[in-house]
């Protein structure tokens, strides 16, 4: 009797045992079951947030070129206004141009003459100014009168023409220099060096210094100097006038101013 009480017992906790190991083994699927769906839930959320990180840098990206794209486009309003602006000055401007241009004729008929009488006035006073650079001076004269005959010249190029000649000659005025020309000296024909001190003074010297001489307006010839008197001054200014020596006060054969008539 104790032995069958005995097989039960031992009957009932070997079933215990199993039915503990079932329920360990289920547990023990159920926990992987969670730690596994824990695990995708984790995935999950890593994707998720790449996701929202990425939307978030692009809303950063499209708001920096939204904040680009409206800079230009202020940026184009004014510029738009100032051509605005300029447009309307210019429509003005070809307003003007397109009434000078109507009198075109006009105003060619009234320069053509004054271009001729300046031409003129010029080659006067060439001819009366002292002889220096005579060459080149006639040169252009001649330059310009012929260009006076062509017609692919425009009004305005020779207007521009003349007066360009007459600032040559006013440069003249304001400078010194010198350079090399033939002179009759002594009876024969002599290289000389022409030293011109603006429209004051006009002189020459012989490439061997032995003589020195001097424009004189009033008799319109050039006139013998003492040489042992001014040679020193004229090769100085020479010198002066080639940049070889300093500036300095000279004693230059200088004429009076004549009295008005």
């Amino acid at each position: 009797m104790k032995k069958q009480r005995f097989k039960a017992v031992a009957l009932s906790t070997v079933l215990s045992a199993g039915a503990l190991i079932g329920s360990v083994a289920q547990a023990d699927q159920t926990l992987n079951s969670i730690l596994q769906v824990g695990e995708q839930k984790t995935k999950l959320a890593q994707n998720s947030q790449q996701k929202i990180d990425k939307i978030a840098d692009q809303t950063t990206s499209l708001l920096n070129e939204f904040k680009v794209v409206n800079k230009q486009i202020e940026g184009l309003r004014v510029y738009n206004a100032q051509l605005e602006k300029q447009l309307a000055n210019q429509l003005k401007v070809i307003t003007q141009l397109e009434e000078s241009i109507g009198n075109v004729t006009v105003i060619e008929r009234q320069i053509q003459p004054l271009i001729l009488k300046m031409l003129d006035g010029l080659e006067q006073f060439i001819s009366l100014d002292m002889p220096f650079h005579s060459g080149e001076r006639n040169e252009r004269l001649a330059a310009l009168h012929r260009n006076m005959d062509r017609a692919d010249i425009s009004v305005a190029e020779k207007f521009r023409q003349v007066l360009e000649a007459y600032k040559i000659e006013a440069e003249y005025g304001r400078k010194i220099d010198t350079y090399q020309d033939t002179l009759t000296v002594g009876g024969q024909e002599r290289e000389v060096n022409i030293l011109r001190v603006g429209r004051i003074a006009l002189m020459y010297q012989t490439t061997d210094l032995e003589f020195s001489g001097a424009w004189d307006k009033r008799q319109q010839a050039w006139v013998e100097l003492p040489s042992s008197e001014y040679r020193a001054a004229i090769l100085k200014g020479i010198r002066i006038a080639k940049k070889q020596a300093s500036i300095e006060l000279l004693n230059l054969p200088i004429l009076s101013p004549e009295a008005a008539q």
